[in-house]
């Protein structure tokens, strides 16, 4: 990384650049035997297997179709301890507002917190409110970290894909994104797009209630699928193949990113995850995923092959191959 560059917006968009500076200049400094997993918690012994993890939320607008920073602080999260396949208990949430928002929007804020934090079974038991100048801040930012406990025997992280892995997705791709985008640039589409925002802890509860035959599982957020496959391609040094046939995108989110020029796999989603699991199972644990109400669109989307590691290929409609990038 050339130290002389100045930090862009780029850099927190979970693609390459987020990557290199990530490891060109956190890592090196940082470093250690749990963080250089680079998986979504840290996961360590601690009385038990304990599952840690922390996020900042500064979306912008605040308030979107489906959610607002409040829910999402709180389902980004929960979602990252459920990755590890822990079960999500304490939450520790810290505001930052700025002067002059509104007590209204605060309250429904923090209601949206409250109810989403029912839903999924944790508990806020720490916090912080720090009120910075007028102008200092985007109307409010939330910071949180969460505690999850491991209480089955599985070993779930991005580094573990195997080849002959199948490869399940949860449901339709580039809600959240879209929905942000299209009420922060006022776009009006003739099919509502909602963010798909929500908890995932349970859904991961009926996976591995299945099969603990699972080896990673993954959230695509910021960089959308994407991204994350590539990850999990790089750390477990495996080639990934998806089906652009198999892959769900609902029919407003796929006209909204041909309009706007984008591709469904980059859009950020908040509700959705990746599962790799042994091929004897995943037919099974597919079956249960539909019986979610976050799981309902569940497809098998792809498999890990012992060909191009460290790259994703998809297999298009017409029956060529592409290069999935980061």
């Amino acid at each position: 990384m050339n130290m002389d560059k100045k930090i862009l917006l780029a850099h927190g968009s979970g693609g390459r650049l987020s990557h290199q500076l990530v490891e060109g200049l956190i890592l090196p400094f940082l470093g250690n035997e749990i963080l250089d997993r680079m998986d979504d918690s840290a996961v360590f012994e601690l009385g038990g297997r304990i599952a840690f993890t922390t996020d900042s939320y500064v979306v912008n607008p605040i308030f979107f179709p489906g959610g607002n920073i409040g829910k999402l602080s709180v389902c980004g999260t929960v979602n990252d301890l459920a990755m590890s396949g822990a079960r999500p208990l304490f939450l520790s949430l810290a505001f930052i507002i700025e002067e002059g928002f509104s007590l209204d929007d605060l309250s429904v804020i923090t209601r949206s917190i409250k109810e989403v934090g029912q839903e999924a079974g944790v508990q806020i038991v720490t916090g912080d409110t720090k009120i910075v100048n007028r102008g200092s801040a985007d109307r409010i930012f939330i910071n949180t970290a969460g505690i999850g406990l491991i209480e089955r025997d599985i070993d779930i992280s991005g580094s573990n894909a195997r080849v002959g892995d199948s490869i399940l997705l949860s449901g339709n791709l580039g809600d959240h994104g879209i929905a942000v985008m299209s009420k922060r640039e006022g776009l009006n589409f003739n099919l509502p797009v909602e963010s798909d925002c929500a908890p995932l802890n349970s859904l991961v509860d009926d996976i591995l209630s299945v099969s603990t035959d699972v080896h990673v599982l993954r959230d695509p957020t910021r960089g959308g699928l994407a991204s994350s496959l590539n990850e999990i391609a790089q750390q477990s040094n495996v080639g990934i193949e998806i089906y652009e046939d198999k892959i769900p995108v609902d029919e407003s989110v796929q006209s909204a990113c041909e309009m706007l020029g984008f591709d469904a796999l980059y859009v950020a989603n908040e509700g959705k995850l990746t599962a790799f699991t042994a091929p004897h199972c995943s037919q099974d644990i597919l079956d249960k995923m539909r019986l979610s109400e976050y799981g309902r669109n569940a497809q098998l989307i792809g498999k890990v092959t012992g060909e191009h590691p460290g790259r994703v290929i998809m297999r298009t409609r017409l029956g060529t191959n592409r290069i999935v990038d980061m």
